[in-house]
């Protein structure tokens, strides 16, 4: 009888091993037994094929949850194993909610003769300036992807061979059983639905017709993205299995703070301080907005501190639309905090002058209060 070598075992993992650990542990071990870096060697061959396998079921999450729970015998009759009549069940009525449902749940396009599987759709976090938020841009992107085989074209079988059609399930990709007085039908356990098998798979790919990869890709980032805004790019996901359509890829868009403006939908805002003289007398500031120009906001004569003046079409552009949002800036009037000894001579002066009305405000509250402890 031929003992099987545990699969985490065989790539040098734990059995809490993530993901990335499991995929970094298989590269390094496919790239080291190849049989184009070992000709003529069987020995590598054969560890080739043991690493593939072993892959091949750890990095599906259900794979492996089956192989952690019953281990080899998991994938033996097509079932749970020997001894596991519940597993077994369970895949029965979960195959039956696949046929009467699958079109709807499974995300997968069923059809007689096969199973076609789309890749996975890509997730891609990419954070931009507001001024590029503003303008747009050019995006360069490099992700880590699975695409279709070259040497193969997607076949998933070895140069110069092909698939044959499953003898199990007769190119169906659907067998039939009697369980009680029932007639289940699930997914062939010989070809895993897809209706054809491969005798010889491509040694690149291991029978996928897909292969991991690392590649460039350009995206345009409309004027006007905010926070959040998702981008969606058609067929550059994770490529089919065995020719099958490719997902999708999503950009999430993310704006990093900025250092004088704060954004509210299309509308810039900052804040601005000015000295109480300039509020008090009035005047003039410029301000430079993200379009390139010089915005100019007049000042009037007894300014409050937290007022605030629009400018019109200074703002965001409107995403995938005509025109532009408005820019404001609250004005905070600045008490100063160091005077000259001329500076205070004045200041004393002008106070002597007041008469209250400079400050309608604080004389009424003054006012008030006097009134209600009866001064």
């Amino acid at each position: 009888m031929t003992t099987q070598v545990d699969y985490y075992e065989q790539l040098g993992v734990s059995r809490d091993a993530d993901g990335s650990t499991i995929k970094s542990a298989y590269r390094k071990l496919a790239m080291e037994h190849h049989p184009d870096r070992n000709p003529g060697d069987p020995e590598a061959e054969a560890k080739f094929k043991a690493c593939n396998e072993a892959y091949d079921c750890l990095k599906d999450p259900q794979k492996r949850a089956a192989y952690d729970r019953f281990g080899h015998a998991a994938f033996q009759n097509g079932g749970g194993g020997g001894g596991h009549a519940g597993a077994q069940g369970f895949d029965a009525f979960s195959d039956i909610f696949e046929s009467f449902f699958g079109d709807q749940m499974g995300g997968r396009g069923r059809g007689r003769g096969g199973d076609v599987r789309r890749g996975a759709d890509l997730r891609y976090d990419y954070e931009i300036t507001l001024e590029e938020a503003y303008h747009g841009k050019t995006a360069e992107l490099t992700l880590d992807v699975t695409q279709t085989c070259e040497t193969c074209e997607g076949s998933g079988a070895k140069p110069g061979t092909g698939a044959q059609t499953c003898g199990t399930c007769n190119g169906h990709g659907k067998v039939r059983a009697q369980q009680g007085f029932f007639m289940i039908e699930r997914t062939c356990p010989q070809c895993h639905g897809m209706g054809q098998v491969i005798a010889e798979p491509c040694l690149d790919c291991r029978g996928e017709g897909r292969v991991d990869t690392t590649k460039s890709l350009e995206v345009n980032i409309p004027p006007g993205v905010d926070q959040g805004t998702r981008i969606r790019v058609s067929g550059e996901g994770e490529a089919g299995a065995r020719g099958g359509p490719s997902g999708d890829l999503y950009i999430f868009v993310h704006v990093a703070r900025h250092e004088l403006f704060q954004r509210e939908g299309t509308t810039l805002a900052a804040r601005c301080p000015i000295s109480f003289t300039t509020a008090a007398l009035g005047g003039e500031i410029e301000v430079p907005g993200l379009d390139g120009e010089v915005h100019e906001f007049r000042i009037p004569a007894g300014m409050q501190s937290g007022k605030q003046l629009r400018k019109r079409g200074a703002g965001m552009p409107v995403l995938q639309g005509r025109g532009h949002g408005d820019l404001v800036v609250q004005f905070d009037v600045e008490t100063p905090t160091k005077l000259s000894a001329r500076q205070k001579e004045l200041l004393a002066e002008f106070r002597e002058t007041e008469t209250g009305e400079e400050c309608p405000e604080s004389a009424g509250f003054f006012t008030k209060l006097k009134t209600m402890f009866g001064e």
